[in-house]
């Protein structure tokens, strides 16, 4: 089989080995050249202890020749980006990687790359993916790729606790990290007195600046011991461990406010769990599902659920719940769905954009609930539009829309001022005649006690 045709397109940096395409299983290709660090990771137990851990991805070893050893790694329903991540989902990403170095230190090896795009989101915890990115640990030599973790992780944690995590989306134009002297100049002029931040950050830019045209490579790379390289890991961790965001949110406590009666709350629970239990999904998406209270509804009949939220802050609240609870089949994260992650890196292909990602996941039932009112009103959306973007993904749609009477959706037009009869569109008959362009309606029900309409919708 010629595998270099069905190459994962994020797969070409790595001279150790690729992914490829293998029918719907991913598989990776190892070649000769890492053949001495794989063998001697997997003789020494150390690939099995991180797996055991829930560290690393489980992989199986699926045929060895001369010229390649295949294997197959457990299979990850849906990968997020950096850009995709809650605070606490950033911060525990970043633990995760300095706890694997830590690890790998003590046993004679490092981790050559230290890029954000090597850890996602499985199973309800962190887990690292890039099963090549170790290798030999040489006495004296400093952390190779620790610049490369200041870049992907500890500058942007740093940024964020000053400015809020929508600093974490310019890692979609930065790929390779945020350049050290951007976050320097970016962050407060008080965090030079900070020992962690002026070394790992301000002093790190400095240097930069000052080899800059070092062209021929002639500055010596400093010795650094073992010890030394491991109190740096050290002082990171337990820095990044007591970091926190200075950030609230207007719909991070958005059940807090809700304007319908808990009787109202529990006839809408009561609904989807009906609605939803007969058709047997096996994968959910919640979208625009805040903290995850109407997921969770049905999490004991559905193995596959995600959730995303525009706020950082409700996708947070929600990562924490799902850590108190044990929750292991729910995915919280991050998304705008008026502007979804886009394809990045080179040729726009590295990374898939939030729409293929989705299309490849194939969610067989899609939930879009309080989410129509923001995408009309607050993002000028047409509702055939919305019903098109929803129709690229969903097999099964249950959408509910607020009529012009709901409280939410008479806050959104009041603020349209006088461009309020804009929206004379916005009502129940055009919302259907909108949405049957691409869905036929199985089930209609007004939400008890509510100005609300709940749909189940079936593609066409």
């Amino acid at each position: 089989m010629n595998t270099k045709n069905n190459t994962h397109e994020a797969s070409f940096r790595d001279p150790s080995g690729y992914m490829f395409h293998d029918g719907t299983t991913l598989r990776r290709v190892i070649n000769p050249i890492y053949f001495p660090q794989y063998n001697k990771l997997k003789e020494s137990g150390f690939f099995k202890t991180l797996i055991k851990q829930g560290m690393l991805i489980p992989h199986t070893e699926t045929s060895v020749a001369d010229d390649k050893i295949v294997i197959t790694p457990e299979h990850i329903p849906f990968i997020t980006n950096p850009y995709e991540w809650s605070f606490e989902q950033f911060k525990h990403a970043a633990l995760h990687t300095l706890k694997i170095q830590k690890y790998a230190l003590s046993k004679g090896f490092i981790l050559k790359d230290a890029s954000a795009y090597n850890i996602t989101f499985h199973k309800g915890k962190p887990v690292f993916i890039d099963t090549l990115s170790f290798d030999f640990y040489e006495e004296g030599t400093p952390w190779r790729a620790y610049k490369q973790f200041i870049t992907h992780f500890f500058g942007p944690l740093v940024l964020a606790k000053y400015h809020g995590t929508e600093i974490f989306k310019m890692l979609q134009t930065h790929i390779d990290g945020i350049p050290v002297k951007l976050i320097a100049s970016l962050l407060p002029g008080k965090t030079k007195l900070s020992a962690t931040i002026h070394s790992n950050i301000h002093l790190l830019a400095k240097m930069e600046s000052k080899h800059s045209e070092d062209y021929k490579a002639e500055t010596k790379v400093t010795k650094l011991s073992k010890k030394a390289q491991s109190n740096i890991l050290e002082s990171l961790f337990d820095f990044i461990k007591k970091l926190e965001l200075n950030e609230s949110s207007e719909w991070g406590n958005y059940y807090d406010k809700t304007n319908y009666e808990a009787a109202a709350f529990e006839g809408k629970k009561k609904l989807i769990r009906e609605w939803v239990t007969p058709l047997n999904p096996q994968r959910l998406i919640d979208v625009g599902g805040n903290d995850g209270t109407f997921a969770r509804t049905v999490l004991d009949k559905v193995p596959d659920v995600i959730v995303t939220d525009i706020d950082s802050n409700a996708v947070d609240y929600n990562y924490k719940q799902l850590q108190d609870n044990n929750e292991t089949n729910m995915l919280p994260f991050v998304c705008d769905v008026l502007q979804p992650a886009p394809g990045i890196g080179f040729n726009n292909t590295e990374r898939n954009s939030l729409l293929e990602r989705l299309k490849d996941y194939k969610p067989d039932i899609t939930m879009a609930l309080a989410l129509i009112h923001h995408i009309t009103l607050s993002g000028n959306v047409p509702f055939e539009k919305s019903a098109e973007f929803f129709a690229k993904f969903s097999e099964t749609l249950i959408i509910e829309f607020p009529k012009r009477e709901d409280s939410w959706a008479e806050s959104l037009l009041v603020r349209k001022r006088e461009f309020i009869n804009h929206f004379d569109f916005y009502n129940e008959t055009d919302f259907e005649a909108g949405y049957t362009q691409f869905f036929t309606i199985e089930k209609k029900e007004i939400v008890p006690g509510t100005k609300r309409v709940l749909y189940l919708m079936k593609r066409r």
